[in-house]
């Protein structure tokens, strides 16, 4: 199957041209006419949910309904009655009889976001559903038959909390006929930019502006050296930020994090932090006995973490306040392995 050089979709922000990015569409592509449960695993703000509706429409069931459900907003004891429905009485409030997001997504497909939120005694109610395609409302023993392809999406480790009894491994089993990991954007280097000018474009339009944003080259490369913890979510703020306080439709700056304070803080430390500045890379009051190799690679590792802690770990900047290149610290990063980067972070 050869792939398209750049694949968009009116569904959103499903933008992209790296081989990463074109893998998993095409992953879910190959997946989506196959009637069967379908798990969406990454982190925040990577479009899960985007990924699902594209994923329903691609299947047989697109001229069905597409329902949705972030199950970590509910408490437990609302997420059961918000599935399944209730009948008129069946708890203090329920006035009259409601359906249930299962019997709303009949014929089509029901996305569970945050999946990992849902109480045991749901998830038995789920397991039925998957299995004999039927359930009771909330109050009521009169089965209710339904046809539906549950999609379900985590950034947790399900198989982690099955092992915890925290999730049912039968229901685990049951919904990762196919497992999709979708690609932080930290991996997706070449769609970076593409991403940036979609909604710089996009803002200066909501803005009322004639003129088409552009980036400096500066203000690019600091976007692509970026970590983006919070993946595309994070990106569209900064870039809308960005498009939102320029003047004249050059964007030669961006702030990443909008909480830092443009104020010297005035905050006097404690012994702790005196003693740990006192003597760079070493926690204070440390005394093992290390030999000079290991000593050097200690420093080493401590001094990366901090220059990564102190610039937003921006691996360009942290290079440069380290007085390396950018390929030498990449060195620094291999030899001592992704651990030495405490949350993560992939290549650029």
């Amino acid at each position: 199957m050869q792939k398209e050089s750049v694949f968009s979709s009116s569904l959103g922000e499903a933008l992209g041209q790296s081989e990463t990015f074109l893998d998993f569409q095409e992953s879910l592509s190959r997946v989506a006419p196959v009637d069967r449960p379908v798990l969406l695993v990454g982190e925040r703000g990577t479009g899960k949910e985007l990924a699902a509706s594209r994923l329903h429409f691609l299947s047989r069931r697109w001229q069905g309904p597409f329902v949705t459900l972030n199950c970590a907003t509910l408490s437990p004891s609302l997420i059961e009655a918000e599935l399944f429905g209730f009948e008129k009485g069946a708890f203090t409030g329920a006035e009259s009889r409601r359906s249930g997001r299962f019997e709303a997504a009949d014929g089509g497909t029901l996305f569970l976001d945050e999946i990992g939120s849902i109480p045991m005694e749901a998830q038995e109610k789920i397991l039925r559903v998957v299995e004999y395609n039927s359930f009771e409302r909330v109050g009521s023993s009169q089965p209710i038959e339904v046809d539906v392809r549950i999609v379900g999406a985590t950034n947790v480790d399900l198989r982690a909390m099955a092992e915890r009894k925290d999730f049912k491994r039968d229901l685990l089993d049951r919904l990762s006929f196919e497992v999709l990991f979708l690609p932080p954007l930290r991996y997706r280097g070449e769609d970076i930019m593409l991403l940036a000018n979609h909604f710089a474009t996009r803002m200066s339009f909501e803005l009322g502006r004639s003129e088409i944003p552009t980036f400096t080259e500066a203000v690019a490369r600091e976007l692509e050296a970026n970590s983006w913890k919070g993946n595309i979510r994070e990106l569209k703020n900064v870039v809308e930020r960005a498009v939102h306080r320029s003047d004249n439709g050059i964007i030669d700056k961006v702030i990443f994090d909008p909480f830092a304070s443009p104020y010297e803080s005035l905050q006097i430390p404690d012994e702790k932090q005196r003693a740990e500045k006192s003597e760079p890379g070493f926690p204070a009051g440390e005394t093992e006995a290390l030999s000079i190799t290991e000593a050097v690679e200690k420093l080493e590792r401590n001094m990366i973490r901090q220059a990564l802690i102190a610039c937003r770990y921006n691996q360009r900047k942290a290079a440069a306040h380290l007085g390396l290149t950018y390929d030498q610290f990449r060195g620094k990063i291999r030899k001592y392995g992704t651990a030495v980067l405490e949350q993560g972070d992939g290549p650029h």
